[in-house]
């Protein structure tokens, strides 16, 4: 897992082949503009942007996650998000088999810690990390690029 500001992200470019587009795209937008939608910027990657209201801790964890095939970089655009997390290692309790289809496996394992991400922040979780979003509360714009692996 990694957590900077997108003001940062040329430093993280040459972490896997797709990140320098992925990053590239990420700021050569006007976030704040960019539609609830889902846009396909490049090859192996899926950008998806949300509005939603905030959920607590317990609902986000329902859905505490990870992904095989997928990278996530999150970046928050507007509002305050808290994620849980937790290493893949260290999840004893997979809740159903892995759906290859939507790639995604869900645990009933807590997070071991939470942090905040502002507007402007991105975090990247890697299939080891397997995560709780959009907790919080009041409305939440983010963005989700997934970068396949």
């Amino acid at each position: 897992m990694i957590i900077d500001n997108l003001a940062n992200a040329g430093t993280y470019t040459a972490l896997h082949k797709n990140f320098a587009a992925a990053f590239d795209y990420l700021t050569s937008q006007d976030l704040n503009a960019l539609e609830v939608g889902t846009y396909f910027p490049g090859e192996g990657l899926k950008v998806m942007v949300t509005d939603k209201e905030a959920v607590s801790a317990e609902a986000a964890a329902a859905k505490f996650e990870c992904h095989n095939k997928n990278i996530d970089i999150q970046v928050t655009i507007r509002g305050n998000e808290t994620f849980g997390w937790r290493s893949r290692n260290e999840c004893t309790d997979p809740k159903g088999e892995y759906n290859t289809e939507k790639d995604v496996l869900f645990y009933n394992d807590a997070p071991e810690m939470h942090f905040p991400l502002r507007a402007g922040q991105f975090v990247i979780l890697y299939p080891n990390d397997v995560h709780a979003a959009m907790i919080g509360e009041g409305m939440i714009k983010k963005l989700v690029v997934k970068v396949a692996i």
